[in-house]
């Protein structure tokens, strides 16, 4: 019997596979960057085809410093960014153009059309989502819109629409030499096109859009014993391995988090941050400018639903500090903000693609407020962990009033987890205990979750349950006067975010 699981984690910045044994203990990984292509303001893109190229490379790294073979590994899951949209040619496997990444705005006309014509009610309760520039309708439109020869392509079922999992199946399994094309419930969730009852793409949606239904994909469970394919001895595994799990990566690490009964939540720190409270198979309706969104499907067991408070740039602005401003790098920034015990009055909100949750404002832009000339580069750094806090805060006091559920812990994994200082102020600022699990990267684990326990190899997600441990927990330090007097200087900085850019 194998002994191993794999995962696929494509995320934003970076492409990982990572293998994990039966007791969820991470066995091996290998992670690699791809470009983030900028080519206007509010544009964000991907090649589709260096995504695939480090697909490739982190697995084969991995199975070669281990001396894996397929064999050696159950099945394999796939995690992925969602909303981000891909078309490529069914014949040649070449993509039209860049991918379209989820952080991207060009669609901001497109969603207010939308939104101003009335059909914005329509896609909210259709698909549990409002019109916004983050889903992958808008985009597949505008590329069904600007790609010359695209749209007679689509409609002839040429040209193929996938979220970044759908492409990559395609790929593992064969490509234009026969390659699956397929995405699962939670992926399809995220497009506005995908009517959340019937679990199916709607025809009214499709027609909001002006999608051609034959460049989709077919939707299946987040976990199957029937793959959805197995991998081609011309890829990277060189050999057949069946994939059995797939979901979005806030899903994912809804399972890697062991939330699979109502009311059990996570929030994941990553590009953005991403905050989900399972509702069981109730469709839970927000009045408070959550999501509700599919958080997994399990063979054949009933969908269950999420509601979710998405945020766009958390993570990414400690990115943005290296990058463009060349202040402080992830690594650094915990030591650089510990030089300073408060930001004294300086609030830095990113709104670089906009406001997601709760807001939903494509008007809003960043911006850093408060300052002087005694402020350092040490401020603006704690101000970027504050503000990851701060817009967590948001989300889950408007989970509270939709949900009535009080977190009385946060659970927390993701990449930013690692900074011991973000933790103590996430628990500071929300003013509860946060709970990191010993396994911090759970979009990977759950991954595999899904896929290993559709292939068998873990029982139920009992099992699962007993794998997960508790590796550090902050408790809150500050008072409540300096809770709510900073919280009240947060809300005060995004309302100078508001109005900033036009939207038709």
């Amino acid at each position: 019997m194998a002994d191993f699981v794999g995962a696929v984690d494509q995320g934003t910045t970076s492409t990982r596979f990572m293998v994990f044994d039966h007791s969820g203990a991470e066995v091996a990984r290998h992670q690699l960057e791809h470009t983030q292509v900028l080519p206007r303001p509010g544009w964000v893109e991907h090649n589709p085809v260096e995504i695939w190229e480090r697909t490739n490379a982190v697995i084969k790294t991995v199975l070669n410093t281990q001396n894996l073979k397929p064999a050696d590994l159950a099945a394999l899951g796939i995690t992925n960014q969602r909303e981000t949209t891909v078309v490529w040619n069914r014949r040649t496997g070449r993509p039209y153009g860049n991918a379209i990444v989820w952080q991207d705005t060009r669609t901001d006309a497109i969603a207010a059309a939308l939104d101003r014509d009335g059909a914005g009610d329509l896609i909210r309760h259709r698909a549990g989502l409002p019109p916004a520039t983050y889903f992958s309708g808008g985009k597949l439109r505008w590329l069904l819109d600007h790609v010359d020869g695209l749209r007679a392509d689509a409609e002839r079922g040429e040209a193929l629409f996938g979220t970044i999992d759908t492409w990559l199946l395609w790929n593992l399994t064969g490509g234009a030499e026969g390659g699956v094309h397929v995405t699962d419930v939670t992926n399809a969730s995220r497009t506005m096109l995908m009517n959340l009852t019937t679990l199916d793409w709607d025809d009214e949606l499709l027609s909001l859009f002006t999608v051609p239904r034959p460049m989709l994909p077919q939707i299946r469970p987040s976990a199957t014993p029937e793959p959805y394919g197995v991998t081609t001895a011309s890829g990277p595994f060189g050999g057949e391995l069946p994939i059995t799990g797939m979901l979005g990566d806030q899903q994912a690490a809804m399972v890697g988090q062991v939330c699979f009964a109502p009311g059990e939540a996570k929030n994941t720190y990553g590009t953005g941050n991403f905050l989900l409270l399972n509702t069981g198979t109730d469709i839970v309706r927000s009045t408070s400018g959550l999501l509700t969104t599919v958080c997994f499907k399990l063979g054949a067991e009933p969908a269950v639903y999420a509601l979710e408070g998405s945020i766009a740039v958390t993570g990414a602005a400690v990115q943005w500090l290296r990058d463009q401003l060349g202040i402080s790098g992830a690594a650094q920034s915990e030591t650089l903000t510990a030089q300073v015990t408060d930001t004294d009055g300086v609030y830095f909100v990113p709104a670089f693609s906009g406001l997601f949750a709760p807001y939903w404002r494509a008007d809003a832009r960043g911006a850093i407020v408060g300052l002087s000339r005694f402020h350092t580069g040490a401020h603006l750094a704690r101000a970027t962990l504050e503000a990851i806090a701060y817009q967590t805060r948001d989300v889950a006091e408007a989970m509270e009033r939709d949900s009535g559920v009080r977190f009385e812990v946060l659970k927390v994994d993701g990449g930013v987890t690692a900074n011991d200082l973000a933790m103590q102020l996430q628990a500071d600022i929300l003013g509860v205990p946060v709970s990191r699990p010993v396994v911090a990267e759970t979009t990977a684990l759950g991954a595999a979750y899904a896929a290993g326990l559709a292939a068998g190899f873990w029982r139920d997600t009992g099992e699962l349950r007993a794998n997960w441990h508790e590796s550090k927990r902050w408790h809150p330090t500050w008072t409540e006067d300096r809770r709510a007097g900073g919280y009240t200087g947060w809300r005060k900085a995004v309302k100078r975010t508001l109005n900033w850019v036009d939207v038709d």
